[in-house]
């Protein structure tokens, strides 16, 4: 699910972008997300995007929502890995990489960051959205599952050792700042995805006219504000490429 604080970041960039450019499309970089799901809307909003991952059906999926959406044209589908971003990038760089939900699962998260900031623009951001540690210790807290959430905050990754886990690593806000600092990124802006929403009971949304609006709103304030960020299931975090 997209995240209206992300959106919202996302398309402010955008728009400071399009001012650097005189009014041209800024131009932005998706690695990693095949689908479409913020690269179709961000063509909507007006920016040329190229997205690039390394699954075809996913790719597939990227072109039949951005035909259905009239975007066809503003969006470019490029089947490669991260390690191949400095080939499809923009001329002269991207004015926005996204990475969300990519970093977890690769091998190297240093080294494809790194790459991600090569394929920006002088002055230009790099969005990341990853998997919160601690919202996986608290949610696996909840459900009585004690002792995988004692292993998920000790271990340094965030990851499960003694069995199978999907994920590389999980990241905190103290991680997720330290990886963009070492790649030389200032960070602008650390904040949460969903950071009540799951915790919320469907019948108590379905049931009170007001609670969604009133959650909505409750997500956008808590989003900004520690410690309630800080357990969100998801971090995004904002970083200026010098």
């Amino acid at each position: 699910m997209r995240s209206e604080a992300v959106r919202e970041v996302l398309e402010a960039e955008l728009a400071a972008a399009q001012q650097r450019r005189g009014g041209r499309w800024p131009q932005a970089l998706d690695v990693g997300g095949g689908s479409g799901v913020w690269a179709v809307p961000l063509a909507a909003a007006g920016c040329e995007v190229t997205v690039v991952d390394p699954s075809a059906d996913a790719l597939a999926i990227l072109q039949r929502r951005a035909d259905e959406a009239g975007v066809a044209e503003r969006v470019h589908a490029r089947q490669a890995d991260t390690d191949a971003l400095a080939e499809h990038a923009p001329d002269g760089g991207a004015d926005l990489v996204l990475a969300h939900g990519l970093l977890e699962v690769v091998d190297d998260a240093a080294g494809s960051l790194a790459g991600m900031v090569s394929a920006a623009a002088p002055g230009g951001a790099v969005s990341l959205l990853v998997t919160n540690r601690f919202a996986a210790v608290l949610a696996r807290a909840l459900a009585g599952r004690v002792g995988e959430s004692l292993e998920l905050f000790r271990a340094p990754d965030g990851r499960l050792a003694e069995q199978a886990d999907p994920l590389r690593r999980r990241f905190d806000t103290g991680s997720l700042r330290e990886l963009l600092v070492g790649a030389g990124v200032s960070v602008e802006l650390v904040q949460g995805h969903d950071v009540l929403t799951e915790l919320v009971p469907g019948p108590v949304l379905d049931n009170d006219p007001g609670a969604a609006a009133a959650l909505d709103e409750l997500e956008r304030l808590a989003s900004q504000q520690a410690p309630m960020r800080d357990i969100a299931t998801r971090l995004h975090a904002l970083g200026r490429v010098a």
